[in-house]
């Protein structure tokens, strides 16, 4: 081998090592930074730097444990009558709320589709978007009204497109039935594909068997 493609093999070899490294990193930070825009007032308001010895990281972490100990409590509250009833009152006072109640809704059915498999959507479906050839996942909310059939001329579904990884955003279009390919899958595998961005399946792939075993795989010869 020439010395030449040696070092460009090597490069290329240590460019994926690191990249993905580098990535992270970067993601990590710039989510300890959104985090901390929420934990510094709780820190400088219930002064906890005093119960850490003026240690500010120290009085962070208390503060990101705690925060995640009061939800774990409301969520277990919220699987109990107590919890349903207290919860359920908010809930309708939110849906009498103008504009608020569509935001609530909206995200709160997005959240209950990524852990719960009850779910109002009617299935998933792929839409050829914004092109043909290339498929979108998209939730059947339910067919549209009599109004934009009778533009239409024909029987429309109501389908919301999620952006990937912010479902709650998203477009809703409304497609003739032969344009609406439902297929075999939960909300919940659905939604999870959207916020991972694909990546929340677990790969099938039989080159996966070969790597894990080290043996040499074709695709790194081409």
């Amino acid at each position: 081998m020439k010395l030449s493609d040696a070092l460009k093999n090597s490069f290329l070899s240590g460019l994926i090592l690191i990249t993905p490294l580098v990535v992270t990193v970067l993601v990590l930070r710039v989510l300890v930074n959104w985090s901390l825009i929420f934990l510094n007032p709780i820190v400088e308001g219930t002064r906890l730097t005093q119960y850490t010895a003026n240690i500010e990281v120290a009085a962070q972490v208390l503060a990101a444990v705690l925060i995640l100990l009061a939800i774990t409590t409301l969520g277990y509250l919220a699987q109990r009558s107590i919890g349903q009833h207290l919860f359920g009152n908010i809930g309708r006072v939110v849906n009498i709320i103008p504009l608020v109640n569509t935001i609530y809704a909206s995200v709160r059915q997005v959240a209950t589709s990524l852990v719960e498999r009850k779910t109002n959507y009617d299935g998933v479906a792929l839409v050829e978007y914004p092109r043909e050839g290339v498929y979108a996942i998209g939730l059947v909310t339910g067919d549209a009204p009599p109004s934009m059939e009778a533009v239409a001329e024909e029987e429309l579904y109501a389908v919301f497109l999620p952006h990937s990884p912010n479902p709650t955003a998203g477009r809703l279009l409304y497609l003739p039935e032969d344009e609406v390919h439902k297929i075999d899958m939960s909300v919940r595998r659905g939604m999870r594909l959207v916020v991972t961005t694909g990546m929340g399946e677990e790969s099938e792939s039989p080159l996966l068997p070969e790597l894990e075993n080290g043996e040499k795989n074709d695709i790194v010869d081409t």
